[in-house]
């Protein structure tokens, strides 16, 4: 089994390279509008942002932004297939504009546009970020009415495009069972509150690049992808970044691609996709790991686990989930200009802890 990626540098608003109803799945960040690190790119794409930040009119600046990134939903709308998801995490804003503090609503925005653009909207992920001091607020703290409520969450908008995807083939059917994930793991990734993931580190040891990346952390790329996708999918990122969907895609078994405007992150992300085999693999003993050890705990309560999956040997919840096959990570090589072959492991590798558990 072999997945391929591919990124390219350019503008996002022009997708030539993708196809029509060519994507399975979309999986991105954008810049967040009004916050300051992204004035200068937005402004590089319209002046009249400069104007407008400059004349401190926070409105019309808020939605010339977001007019940037209309343009890219509507290519994403376009090459994504039909049944096809859209998973797009973006974060409100919050900024003090001659003297009058308010909040700039990028996720109602975004989904504002993508409902006209023909995307059915799902229900979404509130992303809660772990690490804020209780001692961190804004305004004028115990001094009523003068304080605000601290952002602490992230918006996760998922929408679909048409109706439903169709796996009509028995190829089809049994890839897909080969794409399931864990009962338990559909009760966490299925919440509309995220809680347990992380935030990653945002400074860029590059001198060619900017100072920070902005990215989302992998684990985040990894649930989206294998939530809304299937082995072989091809899934697409718009605003690349360092690379994080990609990586993430490459740990899933999926193809995936992407566009970023910033040449100076290509060493960066080249330098993330060796180390890919390592992290995924990690990531996917993990899981493992962390079944098993449900596994235990049902036993021990009495709950023993009545179906058993046919590629690994450990006992799984659901019928579902016994044709489940996790692909370990061989070997990624660079096969182009900016181009990435990845090869797994077809069977499963015997797992020390599943004799623990009796499996």
């Amino acid at each position: 089994m072999k997945t391929f990626h591919k990124f390219f540098f350019g503008n996002s608003a022009r997708m030539q390279q993708v196809k029509d109803d060519s994507v399975d799945l979309i999986v991105t960040s954008p810049p967040y509008p009004m916050i300051q690190m992204w004035d200068e790119p937005f402004s590089e794409q319209n002046p009249a942002i400069r104007e407008a930040l400059e004349n401190n009119d926070g409105s019309l600046a808020f939605e010339l932004m977001n007019k940037e990134l209309d343009k890219t939903w509507n290519e994403c709308y376009r090459v994504l297939k039909q049944g096809g998801i859209a998973c797009i995490n973006v974060g409100d804003a919050t900024r003090n504009i001659n003297n009058d503090f308010q909040l700039f609503p990028n996720a109602s925005r975004v989904m504002s546009h993508c409902l006209k653009t023909g995307f059915s909207c799902l229900p979404g992920i509130l992303w809660k970020k772990t690490g804020n001091a209780p001692n961190k607020f804004m305004g004028s703290g115990m001094l009523a009415p003068g304080a605000y409520v601290t952002l602490e969450h992230e918006h996760v908008l998922l929408f679909r495009k048409g109706n439903r995807r169709d796996f009509s083939s028995a190829r089809e059917k049994e890839n897909r069972k080969e794409s399931a994930y864990f009962w338990e793991e559909r009760n966490s990734w299925f919440s509309d509150v995220w809680k347990d993931v992380k935030g990653t580190s945002q400074k860029l040891h590059d001198s060619s690049a900017r100072e920070r990346s902005a990215a989302y952390p992998f684990e985040l790329a990894y649930r989206l992808i294998n939530m809304f996708s299937a082995k072989g999918d091809v899934v697409l990122d718009p605003y690349f970044g360092t690379g994080t969907t990609m990586l993430a895609a490459m740990g899933s078994g999926r193809n995936s691609t992407g566009f970023e405007i910033n040449h100076g992150l290509e060493r960066i992300i080249k330098k993330r996709a060796e180390g890919i085999v390592e992290e995924s693999n990690a990531r996917i003993e993990e899981r493992i790991r962390l079944h098993c050890e449900f596994v235990k705990r049902r036993e021990e309560e009495g709950k023993p686990l009545k179906y058993v999956n046919r590629n690994h040997g450990f006992r799984v919840i659901t019928k579902q989930e016994t044709g489940m096959l996790i692909n370990r990570l061989m070997a990624v090589a660079s096969v182009s200009e900016n181009g990435f072959e990845v090869e797994y492991l077809k069977k499963k590798v015997a797992q020390p802890v599943l004799a623990q558990n009796n499996v």
